[in-house]
């Protein structure tokens, strides 16, 4: 699992300097749905500084749990429903997946203010979450005062061809940078969330700051997360 952690980490070095950037400026987000609380302490042992969780329960019981280390930064990546809005947010540091206005009321009206990530749907695929690419910015001008977004989230259809998913993170990166333009001052929009287990390294060339990687990081293999 160390040398998993290790690899992976030099790899999305490599690819953001291919890219011009700082590999420092990517967070790895490690996927646990399928891990035990000592697994995901393990992965946190072996350098990994974010813990990402799909479902409440589970987030709340690692939490709970105390088996993971202090320190590490919970994330939401499940399908963020209304009514568990708000205590999704009193577990985590950032939720990526908001794209309703059912449960981003719900966020304003509770105590906690973890980072927002809006969910896009990039592909226009009718089977999954997230809002149509036009519908964004009415999305971020309709929303509570009391919110604030830090950033776009998307999760294009799956391919086994990395470089399948490269236009899809390339709209993503485009849309961020026109709507950073139009809502600054009150949404910084200042990241990425983008990239799996088996196109984590074209992400990072696209833009992402923070991928969402899986088994790639505890097992053989290029898995999907």
């Amino acid at each position: 699992m160390v040398r998993a952690v290790g690899a992976v980490r030099e790899r999305i070095d490599a690819a953001a300097r291919r890219s011009g950037r700082a590999g420092t400026d990517v967070r790895v987000l490690a996927a646990t749905k399928y891990l035990d609380g000592p697994a995901s302490a393990a992965l946190v042992v072996a350098g990994v500084e974010d813990v990402a969780e799909n479902r409440l329960d589970g987030l709340a019981a690692k939490r709970a749990s105390g088996v993971v280390p202090d320190g590490v930064r919970w994330h939401f990546i499940g399908r963020l429903q209304s009514r568990q809005a708000a205590a999704v947010a009193a577990e985590v540091d950032a939720i990526h997946t908001l794209c309703t206005a059912s449960a981003a009321a719900r966020l304003a009206a509770g105590a906690a203010r973890p980072q927002l990530f809006v969910q896009v749907n990039v592909d226009g695929d009718p089977a999954k979450d997230g809002i149509e690419p036009e519908g964004v910015e009415r999305f971020l001008a309709a929303l509570p005062d009391e919110l604030r977004v830090e950033g776009l989230m998307a999760m294009p259809a799956f391919a086994t061809d990395p470089e399948a998913s490269r236009p899809a993170f390339a709209r993503l990166r485009g849309l961020r940078d026109t709507l950073a333009a139009n809502v600054a001052g009150r949404h910084p929009l200042a990241s990425l969330s983008m990239g799996t287990s088996q196109d984590f390294e074209v992400a990072v060339a696209e833009g992402a700051t923070h991928v969402r990687l899986g088994r790639i990081l505890y097992a053989d293999g290029e898995g999907r997360d």
